[in-house]
C-alpha cells in the first residue's frame, strides 16, 4: 500500500537551462547541477510528475527576481488541472509588493505568496514584512516563509523562526507555512504549531529521510494535519522523494495526508473531500521503485 498514494507538491521552480550553478548549493543536492544545466520543458514537467503521481504543483515565480511569472501564468493555463501559481515579493518594495499580491492572486488565480529572509536579511518580525501579512490575510492566501539556516552562503540568523510568534499572534487569521525544514530549530518549530493553530510546515528541499527528527515526531502525532511534503524541484526529484516517503515509518493515512491530504486542504478547495481521493488510479505506482 506505502507505494499506491497520490502526491501534491506545493513548491516547484520553473528550471530553465543554465550554464553557472552555485556550488555551495549543487553541492547539497546529488545530480542538481545536471538537473540545472539540462533545465526541464513544460512537458518533460509534466511527464516527471506523472512518473511520480505528483497530480497537482504549485509554481513559483520572481524567485531572486526570475522574469518567470509569464513562463507559469502559461502553464497554468495550458494544465489548469495540474498547476497552481505562488509568487516571491520583497516586502521591502512596500506598496508594489502588496500591489503583486493583489494582482496575481485576483487577476491569476495564485494561491500562495512567499517571502524569503535569506534575500532581505530581515528577520519575518520586521515592520517591512506587515503590509504583506495584511494583504495575504485580507484575500485569504497563505504566505510561506523560509526557515533554518540556508543552503546559499549568507548569513542565516533572520530565518530563525521565533520571529513567527510576533506574526502568528499579530495576524491570527493569516495562514503561515515554514518551509525548508527549520533546522537547526525544528523544535522550536513544533513548540510553535502546538501554540499557533494557522501555523504550518512544509518539507520543501529535505529529502524526506532528512527531515529533522523532531517534524517527524510532531507528523507522527499531533502534527498530522499540519506537515506538509514539498520538493523545491528541480532542487529535489518527485520519484526520489516519492521512494523516501513510502519508506517512512507513517500509517497509511499519515502518509497520505503528508503526501497530498494537507496540501489538498490548503490549496485546493475544489477538490471537494481529500478523505474520497483514491488513493490508486493512472500512473498510481509509477515511479516508486525507480
Amino acid at each position: 500500500m506505502a507505494t499506491r498514494f497520490p502526491m501534491i507538491d506545493p513548491w516547484v521552480n520553473p528550471n530553465f537551462a543554465v550554464t553557472e550553478v552555485d556550488p555551495a548549493v549543487a553541492g547539497l543536492f546529488r545530480g542538481l547541477a545536471e538537473r540545472r544545466r539540462r533545465g526541464t520543458t513544460l512537458p518533460q514537467l509534466v511527464d516527471e510528475m506523472d512518473e511520480a503521481n505528483v497530480r497537482r504543483a504549485i509554481l513559483c515565480a520572481g524567485y531572486r527576481g526570475a522574469d518567470n511569472l509569464p513562463w507559469v501564468a502559461e502553464a497554468i493555463q495550458m494544465h489548469p488541472d495540474r498547476f497552481a501559481g505562488s509568487l516571491v515579493v520583497d516586502p521591502r518594495t512596500g506598496m508594489a509588493a502588496v500591489r503583486a499580491i493583489e494582482h496575481v492572486v485576483r487577476d491569476l488565480g495564485f494561491v500562495l505568496i512567499r517571502v524569503l529572509a535569506l534575500e532581505t536579511q530581515l528577520p519575518y518580525d520586521h515592520a517591512s514584512y506587515f503590509p504583506v501579512y495584511a494583504k495575504c490575510a485580507e484575500l485569504g492566501v497563505p504566505i510561506t516563509v523560509n526557515v533554518g539556516i540556508p543552503g546559499p552562503r549568507v548569513p542565516g540568523r533572520v530565518q530563525d523562526p521565533i520571529s513567527l510568534d510576533e506574526v502568528c499572534c499579530f495576524f491570527p487569521e493569516l495562514t503561515v507555512v515554514m518551509s525548508h525544514g527549520g533546522d537547526p530549530w525544528a523544535d522550536v518549530c513544533v513548540k510553535l504549531m502546538t501554540k499557533w493553530e494557522n501555523l504550518h510546515y512544509m518539507t520543501s528541499a529535505y529529502s524526506p529521510r532528512r527531515i529533522p527528527t523532531p517534524a517527524v515526531d510532531y507528523l507522527r502525532g499531533r502534527g498530522r494535519k499540519r506537515v506538509m511534503w514539498a520538493s523545491d524541484y528541480p532542487i529535489l526529484e518527485f520519484s526520489r522523494c516519492r521512494e523516501q516517503i513510502a519508506a517512512m515509518d507513517l500509517d497509511e493515512q499519515t502518509r497520505f495526508d503528508f503526501a497530498y491530504g494537507n496540501a489538498a486542504r490548503m490549496f485546493f478547495p475544489d477538490i471537494a473531500d481529500v478523505a474520497d481521493v483514491a488513493v490508486e488510479g493512472p500512473g498510481a505506482t509509477a515511479g516508486a521503485a525507480r
